[in-house]
């Protein structure tokens, strides 16, 4: 029988909260330990996975343990440097659950322990990081045994801000940064995202901290994109590895995890109202349910104006408190405007007043957005008319900043972007 151990860290402390037993995948399943629900204070680690003496089922376990895993062709590489059936996404949290997204640790007991530590990167590492795409950063992700959701060529990495080197993980060592690779068939994917993240920033939508890595002329194969984690902060007198403070871990949940949806059923069909689920479970969670209500709103809004049709629900997460007491909003992150790309989708992940068709969706779709969620009429539409005023201004002064700092693909993502979004929200988008 096949075991995994669940450890949470809270304020700083490696807490254990249960195991997944099972022989296989089809039969897996997460339980809590006695001693973990039956604690004062102690919480649930999914708001899908409230505390049970009960095991839970097997597809609930591998709906929340999965969702902490890569996608795609990064999970198939990843797989393929295991030596393990991508599909068995126990075997795949036994050799990468030593640090993933959020607070939750995987351990198998069955590995030999891994020392913790930081590899310093030489330059020549990171350049080849930024030039061989998802294979790479697979090849990382499995040697330092650490997990990262999303299909993207990712890797965490540990940044040492005052010499401005880069550390790779090793073993249970948390990162600081997530560091993504410019995507080969889509032009300008790394500056593309910045400018997005920047225009967000600018409109008062709450974003991480993040720049481009550039290592070589600018080119596409010679930059990366680095975001600060936010779900991990430094702590004064924290632990030390190799000389670096170690910062805390904090909890997190995307909504695909929350709300118990696979993560290859993250993007909505058949008007299966993913987001007033999502708008639920701030009303009855959330420490600021109102706050972050609008939080949500601002940010679907945006997603809309910029054109990102990728909004699906693991790109929106909770952020949990050090002591798992609060469950707040989290910041945007993976926003891009894929709509000025042919290859993308002009649908949307989830529907906006019944529409998916980013081009059909109107101010009114909005309107009836609203009233289907249950957030009131006349304060959604103030936001909404307050981002569509500001859009292009902020947009604008986004990219300036960008070629300022010797971006200049910038300027053709913004052209690509007004030229998109004045055709398709001419109506109420004053350029």
């Amino acid at each position: 029988m096949k075991q995994l151990h669940v450890w949470i860290e809270i304020k700083g402390t490696q807490t254990y909260v249960g195991d997944i037993c099972g022989e296989s995948v089809e039969d897996s399943c997460f339980s809590y330990a006695k001693e973990y629900y039956m604690e004062s204070g102690n919480k649930p680690i999914s708001i899908h996975l409230p505390f049970s003496g009960e095991a839970f089922s097997p597809k609930d376990t591998r709906n929340f343990f999965e969702g902490l895993l890569p996608e795609g062709f990064t999970r198939r590489c990843v797989a393929g440097w295991m030596h393990a059936d991508e599909n068995d996404y126990l075997a795949l949290l036994s050799g990468l659950g030593k640090e993933c997204l959020g607070a939750i640790r995987i351990v198998d007991e069955e590995k030999e322990a891994t020392e913790e530590a930081y590899k310093k990167l030489t330059v020549d590492e990171v350049k080849q990081l930024a030039k061989e795409g998802a294979a790479e950063a697979a090849e990382l992700v499995t040697k330092s045994h650490l997990s990262l959701t999303g299909a993207s060529g990712k890797v965490g990495l540990y940044y040492d801000e005052a010499l401005k080197d880069w550390y790779l993980p090793i073993g249970s060592a948390p990162s600081t940064h997530i560091v993504k690779q410019s995507h080969v068939r889509l032009d300008g994917i790394v500056t593309n995202e910045q400018l997005c993240l920047m225009t967000a920033k600018n409109m008062g939508i709450e974003i991480p901290d993040s720049f481009v890595i550039n290592v070589g002329t600018g080119r596409d194969e010679d930059v990366l994109f680095a975001t600060r984690r936010y779900d991990r902060v430094q702590k004064e007198n924290a632990k030390k590895i190799n000389g670096f403070a170690v910062p805390y871990r904090l909890h997190q949940e995307d909504f695909s995890q929350a709300m118990g949806i696979a993560a290859i059923n993250k993007y909505e069909h058949e008007n299966a109202g993913y987001l007033k689920k999502m708008f639920d479970i701030l009303r009855q969670y959330s420490s600021e349910p109102i706050a972050d209500q609008l939080k949500l709103w601002d940010i679907c809004v945006f997603n809309y104006l910029i054109g990102n049709t990728d909004n699906h629900i693991k790109n929106v997460s909770l952020l949990y408190g050090e002591d798992l007491q609060s469950i707040r909003l989290a910041p945007a992150y993976d926003i891009v405007s894929t709509v000025i790309y042919k290859s993308s989708t002009r649908n949307m992940a989830f529907s906006i007043g019944q529409e998916y068709d980013i081009g059909k969706i109107t101010r009114e779709s909005f309107r009836q957005e609203a009233r289907n969620i249950g957030l009131g009429e006349n304060v959604a539409m103030k936001h909404f008319d307050r981002l569509a005023d500001t859009f292009f201004v902020a947009l604008e002064k986004a990219c300036e900043q960008l070629i300022q700092e010797g971006f200049v693909k910038a300027e053709n993502i913004k052209k690509r972007i007004v030229e998109s979004r004045s055709v398709e929200a001419k109506d109420y988008l004053p350029v």
